[in-house]
């Protein structure tokens, strides 16, 4: 199965997908936050191009768990998003994953502006990645 993995921003979010297998995970493209039309008309473009079989986007909370003001606008996202396809959403938890690509591609010498065109890329790389470690039964959409 493929999966397109989301890392949802206000001004960014950064696109993934995997391969037709579903085993390992591609930066694709980030989309600007311009207008909602405007935003829901890329992804939705992105994902008819992709064909995904289901959708993952990352939940972003604190480490003790506790939801934030970011955590309410990606489940409002979420709703949004259901309301214009069809296709199974599934979320995984995560914490830091914008900081932790950042960081990786800093290590890879990258510059600022370099790392900020992938930045969000990365961290939807990574959300897609601990979804596709879940074993099967823990893959519930929502």
């Amino acid at each position: 199965m493929k999966y397109l993995g989301i890392d949802y921003g206000t001004k960014r979010t950064g696109i993934a997908v995997t391969d037709g297998g579903g085993m390992m995970a591609f930066p694709r493209r980030t989309i600007a936050m311009t207008t909602r039309d405007a935003f829901f008309g890329e992804l939705l473009s992105v994902m008819e191009e992709e064909r995904p079989d289901g959708v993952v986007v990352g939940l972003p909370l604190l480490e003790n768990g506790e939801e934030t003001l970011i955590t309410r606008q990606v489940r409002n996202f979420i709703a949004r998003l259901q309301r214009r396809s069809e296709l199974p959403v599934y979320l995984v938890p995560e914490e830091l994953s914008s900081f932790e690509a950042g960081e990786e591609l800093r290590e890879a010498g990258l510059s600022f502006r370099e790392r900020e065109a992938v930045v969000d890329q990365q961290a939807a790389v990574r959300i897609l990645e601990s979804f596709l470690n879940l074993p099967e039964d823990r893959r519930i959409p929502v």
